[in-house]
């Protein structure tokens, strides 16, 4: 029996000599006792829903007594390396024609009873020129119009007497009789 207490000291003792015999060992039982892991599983996300309820608390904030003053330091900006002079100017100035311009047209449409007019006439920045037009009640509007740079835009509006208006007629069908 005394044999076997030093025999089983004996051998306990010098495994505890060697640290690294252990450490070795130890990750020999755990790889053998390792199983195969499973596959990570895939989890799709669900539909968010939110039924927060957020309470503000807040409170006035004490006004700063003392400001820092920034930081000075001497910050010195690079020269350009070279400036060159634009290439291309401009040598002619685009002369404008002189606005000079008439024109007039009417229609006289009996069928639809559109009747309008204008004429225009302009010299310079001076524009003189009229239209008139068939109001609905039969009476002829015409406004004469004058603009330019001192008076701006001044019209002048006159009416004539309505005439009588023409009396549309609509055609109403026969009534007919069907028989089944």
């Amino acid at each position: 029996m005394e044999v076997e207490k030093h025999t089983q000291f004996y051998c306990a003792k010098k495994i505890l000599q060697n640290p690294i015999k252990i450490v070795v060992l130890c990750g020999l039982v755990a790889v053998s006792q390792a199983g195969l892991l499973a596959a990570p599983v895939h989890y799709s996300p669900a539909e968010s829903v939110s039924s927060q309820s957020i309470v503000r608390h807040d409170q006035p904030q004490a006004a700063r007594i003392a400001v820092a003053a920034p930081v000075a330091y001497n910050a010195y900006h690079a020269a350009p390396v070279a400036y060159q002079a634009p290439i291309a100017k401009v040598l002619a100035h685009r002369e404008e024609a002189y606005p000079k311009y008439e024109y007039n047209y009417s229609v006289a449409d009996g069928h639809s009873g559109d009747n309008k007019s204008q004429q225009e006439v302009r010299d310079g920045d001076v524009v003189k020129g009229s239209y008139s037009f068939h109001e609905a009640d039969g009476s002829i509007r015409t406004v004469e119009y004058t603009a330019d740079d001192h008076n701006g835009f001044n019209a002048v509006v006159h009416n004539t007497a309505p005439t009588s208006a023409p009396t549309l007629i609509k055609a109403v069908p026969a009534l007919q009789y069907y028989h089944h």
